[in-house]
């Protein structure tokens, strides 16, 4: 089942459920599929696109919930919070630090990286092997961690 589809049945749910949150979420949702699909070349957008995409939208809003909170406005960054909770819903399980620390080592190990100046090489691998399932941030720490080391 596409992505467009999940989010049209959750609409669908979220709006007898008179859940505002979740409805505006999910709006979200469409409208970036929406924008993606009619902007390239072809009508269909791969389900790697989708996942970037639904990740973008959480990013967004969790950027957004930290700058209101930096400047104490709690009564904003609460609905953006609670938008990140209904969009994550669509991404793949997330992994643990641990477990993306034992893909970052073997990563390591694989392709003999001893420095910072590998960084690049480790980051694009390891990206790519664990799209959509771990934060970028978290995945960045975790290698310069251990080329430092």
């Amino acid at each position: 089942m596409s992505l467009q589809t999940k989010v049209m049945e959750q609409m669908k749910v979220a709006m007898k459920a008179k859940d505002t949150v979740a409805l505006e979420s999910l709006r979200a949702i469409k409208s970036a599929l929406l924008l993606a699909s009619t902007s390239g070349a072809g009508s269909e957008i791969s389900e790697e696109e989708e996942i970037k995409l639904v990740q973008k939208l959480v990013k967004q809003r969790k950027d957004s919930a930290a700058i209101f909170i930096e400047q104490g406005r709690q009564d904003l960054a609460d609905p953006e919070l609670a938008q990140v909770a209904v969009i994550e819903q669509f991404l793949p399980e997330q992994l643990t630090e641990e477990e993306v620390e034992k893909v970052v080592v073997q990563t390591i190990d694989n392709i003999g990286a001893s420095g910072m100046k590998d960084m690049g090489k480790v980051m694009g691998i390891v990206s790519k092997e664990l799209a959509g399932q771990a934060d970028g941030k978290m995945i960045s720490s975790i290698v310069k961690q251990k080329l430092n080391s």
